[in-house]
């Protein structure tokens, strides 16, 4: 039984790839393959929101703090589109990662129900800011949603993997 005041050793998330020239596919893989110390085997699609790019989605299992180790794998590649999660789990929240050509990496921290959860200290920045609405988009992680919401569409139906890394 684990003492109340220990963290969970491992969580579960998704890397969803929305967009990458083939060329860097492989890369991608080995870069997964790394960050997890298991080799994916992934299956590449055509993207319908961008004729010529591929897509993929990969679920995980790891320890906790996995999603930040990919989304710093991934994010050496400018051209491309992703978003990482990783499930809350025993004593830590969950996370979503965020990337877009124009506006970089974004990261959210998320609730069990996959909301974005904002600090009670950032909230009080955000109200003594000027732009309090502007600040609580950039907080949510809005214009990332945006740009990436007409790749998600191109998720349904595609095959999932799993990647398992052994925790412990």
């Amino acid at each position: 039984m684990r003492a109340s005041n220990q963290f969970a050793d491992a969580t579960t998330g998704v890397v969803y790839i929305h967009s990458s020239p083939a060329a860097v596919c492989p890369h991608i893989e080995w870069a997964l393959a790394a960050a997890l110390d298991s080799r994916p085997d992934l299956t590449w699609t055509g993207q319908p929101a961008d004729v010529g790019l591929l897509r993929t989605c990969v679920e995980w299992a790891g320890p906790v703090g996995t999603a930040s180790r990919l989304a710093e794998a991934l994010r050496v590649w400018p051209m491309l589109r992703f978003e990482i999660t990783e499930n809350p789990s025993e004593g830590v929240d969950g996370e979503r990662y965020s990337y877009v050509p124009r506006l970089g990496l974004w990261r959210g921290n998320m609730s069990a129900n996959g909301d974005i959860v904002i600090g009670e200290m950032r909230l009080r920045a955000m109200l003594a800011s000027v732009d309090v609405a502007s600040e609580i988009h950039r907080a949510l992680g809005t214009a990332w949603d945006d740009e990436l919401e007409i790749y998600r569409s191109g998720d349904e139906g595609a095959e999932v993997t799993w990647l398992r890394r052994d925790v412990g």
